[in-house]
């Protein structure tokens, strides 16, 4: 993401950065948009779209987190395939994938960058 781009997204408060567990996910409802953002470990928040593209279902904060590779992954509850928390790609079905979503945190607030 170029930094003109984060320049021009506007952030949206989502809860506190200790609300979210480490390799846990929330969800968490924009309008009509369903993002689902992450915790890993090392603090590094991930935000991807909730809607597992298969199924349809509203379920991938609700996914179990990982890594494939060195790539963190959360893998969905339907079919248990992998999306890249960090590009979203479906590392199990080709050309399947979900939204990527920019994060941050503000004074210890999640933030998401929507456009």
């Amino acid at each position: 993401m170029t930094a003109e781009l984060v320049r021009t997204l506007r952030w949206t408060d989502v809860c506190a950065l200790d609300r979210i567990q480490p390799e846990r996910g929330v969800a968490a409802l924009f309008g009509e948009v369903q993002v689902a953002i992450f915790r890993t470990f090392d603090d590094t928040l991930y935000a991807i779209g909730n809607v597992d593209p298969r199924s349809g279902a509203a379920v991938l904060s609700r996914g179990i987190v990982g890594d494939r590779g060195g790539v963190p992954v959360v893998a969905s509850p339907v079919y248990k395939e992998a999306f890249g928390l960090a590009d979203g790609r479906c590392l199990d079905v080709e050309g399947a994938s979900v939204p990527v979503y920019a994060v941050r945190i503000c004074d210890g607030r999640v933030q998401i960058g929507l456009t």
